[in-house]
């Protein structure tokens, strides 16, 4: 068979779960992700189409970019086309099928292929389905052709952030600003390392945008909190205020005006139901003594001793680590909380 397979034409609602996607984890983030996806309208036999799509993961795993909900964005999907038919003489019969199968790396948001490939498959079984499947499992998945498409379709991810990194910062700056600091710091937290310009440019981004969301946070809840303390200034309300205040970030700029509040509620309770109070009291002050320890090592960058410089940049290190992972705790439980169903409209590539 000479030629290109002619379109992948298609409008429907993909299942995420029914193509093995795993649930989004906090590396997901970071990393350039491809999510497998094959159309409902294949003429490939179920059984087949299922056994493919296992290829296609096999073969993004192999190049650590397996698909998760985390990013639906970029996909890797094919199309397959049956060259000759043959019927093998028995007994048993046979059926041996020369297969032409298009492979796509793409943008399925904006509707671009971004590079392709095509194998030439060979496959036999006692009828069309499982000659299908014997041909998809000669399928090497560390081939060098698919190395090379694999390789195509990484760099063109790249050069997508590459010139696109302004709008995503733009935006991300957009939403913050009407108070979805959850949904900027997701997109922004989207960009993949290797792209390191554009991620480090978001990840200074991402910093200030995660500092006025645990700000915003700390108003409210200080709010709800001191709410919660006038209505009922005993051990209940007491009690119901600390839960409130336990769960504001120790780094927000509020901290003053909670350790006001702690300290009031302390003076007016009586001394039998200070128990409680006091343990809550002593998670917060670790918490606040942490964050504060953090900025300590953090601003002693001066210092000149070549041990102590040694020891500080790994510390520096893994608290970068920390505010990262807090960033992406962010964007895992924003992915988490969206429809579990992405909408693929008119995806044509040759």
């Amino acid at each position: 068979m000479n030629r290109i397979f002619s379109l992948i034409l298609f409008t429907l609602i993909v299942n995420l779960c029914c193509y093995a996607q795993k649930p989004v984890q906090l590396d997901d983030f970071g990393r350039i992700v491809l999510n497998t996806y094959l159309p409902d309208k294949s003429d490939m036999p179920t059984e087949a189409k299922k056994a493919l799509e296992t290829k296609l993961n096999q073969i993004t795993t192999n190049y650590g970019m397996g698909g998760s909900n985390a990013n639906s964005r970029f996909i890797i999907t094919a199309v397959s086309n049956i060259g000759t038919k043959d019927i093998v003489p028995g007994p048993p019969q046979k059926i041996a099928l020369n297969i032409e199968l298009t492979l796509f790396i793409g943008d399925a948001v904006e509707n671009k292929k971004f590079t392709s490939s095509v194998l030439n498959l060979q496959g036999v079984g006692d009828n069309e389905n499982k000659a299908f499947i014997d041909a998809i499992k000669s399928i090497n998945p560390k081939n060098k052709t698919l190395q090379t498409f694999i390789e195509e379709g990484k760099n063109e991810i790249i050069n997508y952030y590459a010139t696109k990194c302004d709008f995503i910062k733009k935006e991300a700056t957009e939403l913050s600003a009407v108070g979805k600091y959850n949904q900027a710091i997701y997109n922004l937290s989207l960009v993949p390392d290797v792209c390191k310009d554009c991620y480090f440019e978001c990840m200074s981004l991402t910093k200030n945008i995660f500092q006025q969301k645990i700000d915003a946070e700390c108003a409210e809840k200080l709010s709800s909190a001191k709410s919660q303390w006038i209505a009922s200034q005993n051990a209940d309300g007491a009690s119901a205020a600390g839960s409130i205040l336990s769960t504001i970030h120790p780094a927000s700029k509020c901290q003053q005006q909670v350790t006001a509040l702690y300290q009031e509620i302390n003076s007016k309770l009586k001394e039998n139901e200070k128990k409680e109070w006091e343990f809550k009291m002593k998670q917060y002050d670790d918490n606040v003594a942490k964050e504060k320890e953090q900025m300590r090592i953090n601003d002693e960058k001066s210092k000149r001793d070549d041990q102590y410089r040694e020891n500080q940049s790994a510390r520096e290190k893994e608290l970068e680590n920390e505010r990262i992972n807090a960033y992406r705790q962010v964007a895992t439980e924003y992915a988490k909380n969206q429809p579990k169903t992405i909408t693929y409209n008119n995806i044509y590539w040759r």
